[in-house]
């Protein structure tokens, strides 16, 4: 049958209205597609830097070409690491790692220690400005108030010493006031100058005469509060200084090291990080009565340099890359110390990036994992596992040294990313079906 001219000129038009249609169902289709993909993407790499490795990395930033803070997360991430502590409040710094998922340890630097010690005010408005602020887009677990305060060169008189513990009641009073005590904890970094003997035997170890005035209310605090004492444990230093007694593998922590026994526990050392931490363990019980049973050791800062002067024995890239190799391994072995086997220990590696404006001898400006312009120092021979504990945040629970429950400060969820990548595959499966029934 011949079509009229009128209709002919209306199937044109249906035709071609239905054309544009299905053009126009087409392009939102993909549109929609691309938008709930990007969506799930999106959700995807926020949780992908939520780490549940117990390994952390200081970011020093003493150095005037290093990559924006921005990029400082992507960095993280590509080596399986969600902890990162800084040694200020910087907030361009707290603001990049808003919606990462990065647990961050941020500083209240030496200086004001005075203020904040003799003025309850000054701590609450300090909270209020440098954490509060910043939560809870930014995961802050932590407040290092201070930094080896005890063996501060310039303290010569003390005067600084004695405003350490005053300063961190005042602040953690601060967080109590507002809430957030049970998320934020308040500590502080020492030295391993602290003690008056080395690390061998760990069971000889106690603190230095002239500190027992300032650690003894610091225990306290710390078992009272359930925060970390915070230990910058190099064995490093003690290789480079004895290298003719300290043998190389043991203080790189490799496997198969030959071991070391403290006669005084009879517990054995097959590596010298296990015995510096042991060493700290055994001089809080000596000083800290009932109370140090409460109190765990974390490591706030340990590494190995890949470069130094030519009297600086073992800084070099292949020393560096097992040290941290190994550290990370062991770490995630999620095991403790010999002596104390039931808390897996916690270390920040020192340090992100390396550092070029950093004073003192060469090895200081090689601590990083990375260079300044992102690209590895050296490989990392590593696999991050999984975490399997599925509490989260600060108020998860974790074993302390006596046996008892911690407030957890810290830890990460695994749970939580297993739900992200749910979430991801159910949308993008939502959204190829949406896709294809409007594209037919």
């Amino acid at each position: 049958m011949l079509l009229q001219p009128c209709e002919i000129r209306w199937h044109e038009r249906f035709t071609a209205m239905t054309t544009v249609a299905a053009a126009t169902m087409a392009l939102v289709a993909r549109s929609l597609l691309a938008l709930l993909v990007a969506l799930a993407c999106l959700a995807v790499d926020r949780s992908a830097a939520t780490s549940s490795s117990l390994v952390g990395v200081n970011y020093g930033r003493v150095g005037d070409n290093l990559p924006p803070p921005q990029a400082v997360p992507h960095l993280l991430g590509s080596i399986g690491v969600g902890r990162v502590r800084i040694y200020d409040a910087d907030p361009t710094v707290l603001r990049a790692f808003a919606n990462t998922g990065i647990e961050v340890v941020i500083g209240l630097p030496d200086r004001c220690l005075p203020s904040m010690a003799s003025d309850p005010n000054e701590a609450l408005a300090w909270a209020r400005a440098n954490i509060q602020a910043y939560l809870p887009a930014t995961k802050i677990a932590a407040v290092t108030v201070g930094n080896e305060v005890l063996t501060n060169s310039n303290d010569t008189d003390f005067a600084l010493a004695r405003c350490l513990v005053p300063a961190m009641e005042a602040l953690h009073s601060a967080l109590v006031s507002l809430g957030l005590d049970k998320d934020v904890a308040v500590t502080t970094a020492h030295s391993l100058a602290v003690l008056a003997t080395p690390s061998y035997p760990p069971s000889a170890t106690v603190f230095r005469h002239e500190l027992i005035p300032f650690i003894c209310p610091l225990i306290a605090f710390h078992a009272r509060t359930g925060s970390p004492f915070f230990a910058n444990a190099y064995p490093y230093f003690a290789y480079e200084q004895e290298h003719s007694e300290v043998a190389l593998a043991y203080a790189r922590l490799d496997p198969g090291a030959a071991s070391i026994t403290d006669p005084g526990t009879g517990l054995c050392y097959t590596n010298l990080l296990y015995a510096q931490i042991d060493a700290v363990y055994h001089a809080i019980a000596a000083a800290g009565g009932d109370a140090a049973k409460k109190v765990e050791v974390r490591v706030s800062e340990t590494g190995w340099p890949s470069a130094g002067d030519p009297q600086e024995i073992g800084a070099t890239p292949e020393n560096a890359a097992k040290y941290n190799s190994n550290l990370i391994r062991l770490v995630n072995g999620k095991k403790g110390t010999p002596l104390k086997p039931g808390t897996p220990l916690r270390a920040y590696i020192f340090a992100l990036f390396n550092e070029n404006q950093k004073p003192g001898p060469t090895s200081e400006r090689n601590y990083g994992l990375f260079k300044a312009d992102g690209t590895p120092a050296y490989h990392l021979d590593i696999e991050v596992p999984q975490d399997e504990d599925s509490s989260s945040g600060g108020g998860s629970g974790t074993s302390m040294p006596d046996g008892s429950s911690s407030p957890g400060f810290f830890s990460y969820t695994a749970a939580a990313e297993r739900r992200s990548h749910w979430q991801c595959k159910t949308m993008v499966l939502m959204a190829a079906a949406i896709a294809g029934f409007l594209m037919h």
